[in-house]
C-alpha cells in the first residue's frame, strides 16, 4: 500500500475503533468507576484464559514497557501492578480517555499514553524494554510498519510480545462451521495470518 493508502486506512481503522470499545457491554458498573474496570478485567481473562499462561504480567518490574493498541488499559494496569513503568498508545481518543481513568482509579499516574499510530511512535530509538500489542497487528493498517517501529524502539536484548488471529486454526475452522463470526471480524483493513506469513511479517528480529 501507498503511504495515503495506509493513511486513509488508518483514518478508517481509528473510527471504527473510537465507535467500538472491546466488551463495554459485558458491565452495567457506572463507566470510569473502579467496579467498572474491575469487572471488564474479570470478564477479560475468562474469555482469554491462556493469557497470564503466556504472559507474565509480574516479570517486567522496573523496565519501560509499551502497549500499542492499549484499548481501556486492561492489560496496561496488570503490567504496572507488577512494577514496569508504562505507557500505552492507541488511535482512539475514546479508549484512551477511559485507559488514563483505569491507571487512575488503581492509583497510577493517568499521563502515561499517547493518542496515535503505533507505526509511527514518539519515542527516541532503543527506549523502550518491552513492546506489547495483543491482537493489535491484524487490526493496523500498517502491521509491518509497527513491526519495524518495535525493532527501532526496542533496546537491545529487549523483549516483543504479539498475537494475531492464525488463519489456518480450529478458532477459523469452528468460525465458518458454526457461522459464528469472530470478535470485530468486520473491522477495516482485518488481516490473519498463517504461521509462515506470521514469521515473514516479524523478520528481523533475532529470534521468534
Amino acid at each position: 500500500m501507498t503511504r495515503p493508502d495506509v493513511d486513509a486506512l488508518t483514518r478508517e481503522v481509528r473510527a471504527y475503533w473510537n465507535a467500538r470499545i472491546h466488551d463495554l457491554e459485558m458491565t452495567d458498573q457506572p463507566p470510569g468507576s473502579k467496579a467498572f474496570f474491575e469487572e471488564l478485567d474479570e470478564y477479560r481473562f475468562d474469555k482469554l484464559a491462556y493469557l497470564p499462561k503466556v504472559v507474565d504480567f509480574n516479570g517486567f518490574r522496573g523496565q519501560r514497557l509499551v502497549e500499542i493498541g492499549c484499548g481501556i488499559g486492561t492489560d496496561l494496569v496488570r503490567f504496572a501492578k507488577g512494577g514496569a513503568h508504562v505507557l500505552g498508545v492507541d488511535l482512539s481518543e475514546t479508549a484512551i480517555r477511559l485507559a488514563r481513568r483505569n491507571l487512575e482509579v488503581h492509583g497510577f499516574p493517568p499521563d502515561r499514553f499517547v493518542i496515535g499510530d503505533g507505526s509511527r511512535l514518539p519515542l527516541p530509538d532503543q527506549s523502550v524494554d518491552v513492546f506489547y500489542a495483543h491482537g493489535v497487528l491484524q487490526y493496523a493498517a500498517d502491521p509491518r510498519g509497527i513491526v519495524t517501529e518495535a525493532q527501532r524502539v526496542l533496546r537491545p536484548g529487549g523483549t516483543a510480545i504479539f498475537m494475531v488471529y492464525n488463519r489456518v486454526s480450529w478458532l477459523m475452522a469452528m468460525s465458518k462451521v458454526m457461522k459464528v463470526a469472530l470478535e470485530h471480524q468486520d473491522a477495516p483493513g482485518l488481516r490473519m495470518y498463517s504461521i509462515p506469513e506470521y514469521r515473514e511479517l516479524l523478520r528481523g528480529f533475532g529470534s521468534v
